[in-house]
């Protein structure tokens, strides 16, 4: 497990044991579903008598559970509790709601808002059109800032200071033929959603997939996430989506953003 600067020891407050056990839970994902006591201490980097404590004191706290034919442990949907609390306390998404809900069917396209963690954006809210969408993400969901619009679009709306230096924390790899890696030509996508009032984004992340943002703007102007619409590249092209859609997410935005610095 990587120690962090507040993990090394310098940071007398910080309790290392809930860390550890934070790196269990956050261990299991799509690809280790289940996973051995020893697969568990491999992927969290501790050692095997670490990880039983941890595996041990989640189970008894009904987060983790053991099959009882494969003896492979997995996540309870009792995790969901800390993200539900969390969802249910934002005053962001509730206020969001609204204006997703009109976005959706103006457009007839999913449509989504995600808010920032270190250098990726979180999905926190989702309306689901009834039209085919190639790619499912849900609340919870995790895409990389840099080669995403909701990315690009709170990107914009940082000092280019704070954008670049988010970008060079995030590992820039490929994921497709399209993605764009380099640190300058993001910068330049950044600069060109700063002065449109959206990002557009096509097959960086996923094929078949498009997408068409704008940031929400919070007190003192601090960019508090943004709003993207679906448009999968079967319906729309490029032109397409920009001439309908990012008039429609702009809008959105912005009357989210106004409805939050209501709240002073």
């Amino acid at each position: 497990m990587k120690k962090s600067s507040a993990s090394d020891g310098s940071d007398l407050l910080f309790n290392q044991s809930l860390e550890k056990g934070l790196a269990v839970l956050r261990a299991f994902n799509a690809q280790r579903p289940t996973m051995t006591l020893q697969e568990v201490a491999a992927s969290t980097q501790m050692s095997k008598s670490s990880a039983q404590r941890m595996v041990h004191t989640l189970e008894q706290l009904g987060y983790v559970r053991k099959h009882p034919q494969t003896r492979r442990y997995q996540l309870t949907p009792r995790v969901m509790q800390i993200g539900f609390n969390y969802l249910a306390a934002n005053a962001l998404i509730d206020m969001a709601t609204p204006f997703l809900s009109e976005l959706a069917l103006r457009t007839g396209e999913t449509c989504n808002l995600t808010e920032p963690d270190g250098t990726d954006m979180t999905y926190v809210a989702r309306f689901v059109s009834a039209k085919f969408v190639p790619i499912h993400m849900p609340i919870g969901s995790r895409i990389p800032m840099y080669c995403t619009a909701s990315g690009r679009a709170f990107l914009s709306a940082l000092p280019d200071n704070d954008a670049r230096q988010l970008l060079l924390q995030s590992q820039r790899i490929a994921h497709t033929e399209h993605t764009k890696t380099d640190l300058e030509e993001i910068m330049g996508l950044v600069h060109v959603a700063r002065r449109q009032g959206y990002a557009i984004n096509r097959e960086e992340i996923y094929l078949g997939d498009m997408n068409v943002a704008a940031a929400v703007i919070g007190a003192q102007g601090i960019p508090m996430g943004a709003v993207h619409v679906v448009a999968p590249t079967s319906r729309w092209s490029m032109a397409e989506a920009e001439l309908r859609l990012a008039p429609a997410a702009l809008e959105c935005a912005r009357a989210i953003s106004n409805s939050v610095r209501t709240l002073g």
